[in-house]
């Protein structure tokens, strides 16, 4: 299928852990792409696996460089974050499949970049009400928790997966996850049928 499978949503609606399962998967035989971020690494989290993680100056090489194929800046209670994905060779389109994580407005430039044949968009959705409680308990485990940062994004989401922007980006297939193993169920029949057409 040679096909980027990218997972998209609102904050706390389970993407990370659809990610895992995805990826563990060895019938999908899905790799990975790690994007780069200039915000504080979390609590659990490794250099290289969710994130490459950078700084000010290193994204500034990177761009400088040319090899930026996406970019979003957050300017948080926190400071500036980046979030960007780079031409660092982990593509080599050889027919292999790859999965990552991502927003709609990053999803829309990586389409641009690579062409619409070869991307797969996975929406996530998830009740509001869920989400703010799932992150609520998440920052809650963080040594420093960041409670500003988590409402700024919760309210961020509204806009930026607007009914508006999802019809005009063309996705068309959406996945709730109110439960999570029949979520994975769909997701992976949506995937297998996509290397199938």
């Amino acid at each position: 299928m040679g096909k980027i499978i990218y997972l998209m949503g609102k904050s706390s609606s389970g993407k990370d852990t659809i990610f895992k399962r995805l990826l563990s998967n060895t019938s999908l035989g899905l790799k990975t792409i790690v994007p780069y971020t200039t915000r504080p690494i979390r609590s659990g989290e490794k250099d290289g696996l969710e994130y490459f993680f950078t700084d000010e100056e290193g994204y500034q090489k990177l761009k400088l460089e040319g090899r930026i194929i996406e970019e979003r800046s957050y300017q948080t209670f926190h400071g500036l974050w980046r979030y960007f994905t780079i031409d660092d060779g982990q593509i080599p389109w050889d027919g292999q499949n790859y999965i990552m994580i991502g927003t709609l407005q990053a999803y829309l430039k990586m389409k641009d970049y690579f062409g619409e044949d070869k991307m797969l968009p996975v929406m996530i959705e998830l009740d509001d009400g869920v989400r703010l409680e799932r992150a609520l308990s998440r920052e809650r485990k963080q040594k420093q928790p960041r409670y500003q940062e988590m409402c700024r994004r919760f309210l961020a989401d509204s806009e930026d997966f607007s009914e508006e922007k999802i019809q005009a980006a063309g996705i068309c297939r959406r996945f709730k996850n109110e439960d999570l193993e029949s979520c994975l169920e769909e997701i992976c029949a949506y995937i297998a049928g996509a290397g199938e057409a």
